[in-house]
């Protein structure tokens, strides 16, 4: 139990972790400044006034490369289009039973099914769009008992994090502006502060700070006796409610939040993304888009000079306008300050550039470099490359993602269904085992494309040397090669064979076969028969002499000694 009350414990906590999180928070606002304006939430006021943020962004080039990584890695990662991920087991020849495979595809397609009823896709895509600016995108799952499952995405500045000695998230605190009326919805009036209930009668949607904490569960709070030996605890605490301040105490089985990081500087607990290497960039292309368009503003309305008699009735600038002047002053006619001449070709190339160095931060030149090939056509071999190309530079992102994301995102999901009900009974074969995830996503798929490259040079070395010498296909275990290709291509194990039923179809197909030349046999036996039967004896021909030499051989067969 924490040596302080627990009210005073609960504040201390909330200050404790801000302070962690001020460095990254400096940075956090100059991102949101030049690069992604309505994302990031650092004041209350923010939650109302975002939209009146934006006013230093003079070019969006560096907004749009975030969008154009987060729709990237999207439709490359998770896509919703697309099975990305299967459950296998860590026993390869388990993996052969046609009912384990089976029950492997149903169990993924259910689950696939969940995300698609959930708003998981729409969460995901703001998770990455928070890595792609701030380098650290929390996700939260919950369950719901409409949808099952209930995703949550955070912006930087509304949550706050701290690490375990294994430098994994564990730990996960939020700041919220709710209503009083769903603060009644969803809590119990009993330990709700007197405000709120006021409020919820007379001002409903007045808003009240909330603070959630997500943690291991070491036993400090008061937790129903049921759910004391849960490995998390979620608590929602107000500074103003009665019993410390505390709302609500629940246990979960696994974390329901994921934090994942694009990259981390040894043991910092945010984490850094492009928006990071970009932002001295977006700095550099609002200051060139600022002195070009001052450029073009004092090339086409310039600062003049006039006569001082000028001044008392002013300069009429408008179309037709007439401006008179002293005829006899020193510098009659009102004429440019100083002439201007920007070079603004000079200026629209450096502008061009360093928002082509943006893209390429962001990757964008990655994403869309399909798209963006001036040929309409490209070969298999020719895409294969560009993707094998993708993930060469985004190889250490992605499987980091796959540790902090996605496979905590299944873990969760599954672990939802199970308690649910939502998973079958797996077969015999299953009972026991331990579940692994395999990625088969666009990207995760352009990892393995060197394996398949392989093994079709192999196949065509093979192929080349059997047109000289066959024997050499005996070197080749093709259907072991066919269960690896289809395995790198992340085929579904429904479309490929298990090696149980081929056997059966091959010791099927051997038995017709044997029928077949049986059946063969027979009739050209029946035939010669026929023939026989036709042909004349006695006349020395060659049918009389098999029939002799046959009665001859018998005759033999009973004499002694043989020959």
């Amino acid at each position: 139990m924490a040596s302080l009350p627990m009210r005073s414990f609960l504040a201390s906590r909330w200050k404790e972790l801000e302070e962690l999180r001020d460095p990254w928070l400096r940075v956090a606002e100059d991102l949101v400044r030049y690069i992604n304006p309505h994302r990031g939430i650092f004041a209350d006021s923010d939650y109302d006034k975002w939209h009146e943020r934006g006013d230093d962004i003079l070019n969006m080039m560096p907004k749009r490369s975030v969008r154009t990584l987060a729709a990237g890695l999207q439709a490359g990662l998770t896509s919703p289009a697309r099975p990305w991920f299967r459950l296998m087991v860590a026993d390869p020849y388990l993996s052969e039973f046609p009912n384990a495979r089976l029950w492997l595809d149903d169990v993924r397609d259910r689950m696939m099914g969940v995300f698609h009823k959930s708003n998981f896709y729409n969460s995901l895509h703001s998770v990455y769009a928070e890595l792609g600016t701030f380098g650290t995108g929390p996700l939260m799952i919950d369950r719901d008992y409409d949808t099952v499952i209930r995703c949550r995405s955070f912006t930087f500045g509304e949550y706050v994090l701290a690490n375990n000695p294994k430098l994994e998230v564990d730990t996960f605190g939020r700041h919220i502006r709710m209503s009083a009326l769903n603060l009644v919805r969803l809590f119990d009036e009993k330990v709700l502060p007197t405000a709120v209930i006021r409020a919820a009668n007379d001002k409903p949607f007045s808003k009240f700070s909330v603070y959630h904490f997500i943690e291991p569960n070491d036993g400090k709070y008061p937790i129903h006796p049921m759910e004391r030996e849960k490995p998390f605890v979620s608590v929602y605490w107000m500074p103003d409610a009665p019993n410390d301040g505390i709302v609500q105490v629940k246990g979960y089985s696994e974390l329901p939040i994921m934090a994942p990081r694009w990259d981390t500087l040894g043991p910092h607990v945010y984490g850094m993304g492009p928006g990071w290497e970009a932002l001295p960039d977006a700095k550099q292309l609002m200051v060139l888009e600022m002195d070009k368009l001052t450029g073009i503003e004092k090339s086409y309305d310039p600062p003049l000079q006039a006569p001082p008699d000028v001044a008392e009735q002013g300069v009429r600038s408008m179309p037709g306008g007439i401006t008179f002047v002293n005829p006899n002053a020193s510098n009659m006619g009102i004429r440019p300050l100083y002439e201007v001449k920007p070079d603004l070709s000079g200026l629209k190339d450096t502008i061009l550039e360093v928002a082509e160095a943006i893209r390429q931060t962001f990757y964008a030149d990655l994403f869309l470099m399909l798209s963006m090939s001036d040929r309409r056509e490209m070969t298999a071999r020719e895409v294969a490359e560009r993707h094998e190309e993708k993930l060469l530079m985004l190889g250490p992102v992605l499987e980091r993602l796959d540790t902090e994301l996605l496979n905590k995102v299944i873990k969760r999901t599954f672990g939802i269904m199970l308690e649910s009900e939502l998973i079958p009974p797996p077969p015999e074969e299953l009972q026991g085992q331990e579940l692994k995830v395999e990625y088969v996503s666009l990207l995760a798929q352009s990892q393995k494309l060197v394996g398949t490259v392989t093994l079709e040079q192999f196949v065509t070395f093979v192929g080349g040397i059997a047109q000289v010498k066959p024997e050499a296909l005996d070197k080749v275990d093709f259907d072991q090669l066919v269960d690896e290709y289809a395995d790198m291509l992340g085929v579904p194990a429904s479309v490929v064979v298990s090696d149980e039923m081929v056997a059966q179809i091959r010791q099927v197909r051997a038995q017709q076969v044997a029928a077949q030349t049986m059946m063969a046999t027979a009739e050209q036996g029946a035939k010669t028969a026929r023939e026989l039967s036709a042909a004349k004896t006695g006349d020395g021909n060659m049918l009389d002499q098999v029939i002799r030499n046959l009665q001859g051989g018998y005759a033999l067969q009973g004499v002694p000694g043989g020959m």
